[in-house]
């Protein structure tokens, strides 16, 4: 009519206790991905930041190279006038 250990209570609880232990098992694993992956994201996070850190500065300290091209290309055209016109 079916297995005896169905209707056994005591058989019913090991059976529950083996399910929690494994289900425990797999929560304790899952649990210790999820940490590992919120680290590697608050590094990921570290690190975008100090790369924006590092081009604001680059941005900011570019600009003198544009002015300093600008300003030789004025004076180039100023001494190139200057040379037409002494002729």
């Amino acid at each position: 009519m079916g297995d005896p250990q169905v209707n056994d209570p005591i058989a019913v609880a090991l059976e529950l206790e083996r399910l929690r232990g494994t289900l425990e098992a797999g929560f304790a694993r899952v649990d210790g991905s999820l940490a590992l992956l919120v680290q590697r994201s608050d590094q990921s996070d570290k690190q975008l930041a100090d790369h924006e850190q590092r081009l604001d500065a680059l941005e900011r300290s570019r600009w003198p190279i544009t002015s300093i091209g600008a300003l030789a290309a004025v004076a180039t055209g100023v001494i190139a006038a200057w040379e037409l016109t002494a002729r």
